[in-house]
């Protein structure tokens, strides 16, 4: 299946409606825009769609207030902690604000993530091969 890439306007009120803070790295995850903090992901962009990570008691609210969803990029295997965000949500700045804040303090709430050596999946990987072969 392939994805389609984000419109140059949801982009751009991606990069607007992220803050600027020293704590939050910038990057790409497959191909979209993506926003980390403690090395994880609290938000980014699929295709149409702009999704947030957060808390469950968040999450039943935005669905339950906002008609949001839980994000599927690929159906039937959604990533549980993630919800897309409304059109009508995007539109509302200050609400926008609003919930990616919400959506920082749930991930600054959690231990930082201790990054994987490089080559460790390769060599975890390597070794499960080689056993099958005994």
């Amino acid at each position: 299946m392939a994805w389609r890439k984000s419109p140059s306007e949801l982009i751009a009120l991606f990069d607007e409606a992220v803050p600027k803070d020293h704590r939050i790295e910038r990057r790409k995850m497959f191909g979209y825009p993506a926003a980390f903090l403690n090395g994880y992901l609290f938000a980014g962009l699929h295709q149409d769609n702009f999704v947030l990570k957060l808390s469950p008691s968040d999450r039943d609210r935005l669905i339950a207030e906002r008609h949001a969803s839980m994000f599927e990029p690929v159906p039937g295997r959604p990533m549980r902690e993630f919800v897309v965000l409304p059109q009508s949500l995007l539109s509302e700045r200050a609400a926008l604000a609003t919930w990616i804040e919400q959506s920082i303090a749930y991930v600054a709430g959690k231990p930082p993530k201790v990054p994987k050596p490089a080559g460790a999946k390769k060599a975890a990987s390597s070794k499960a091969r080689g056993s099958k072969r005994r």
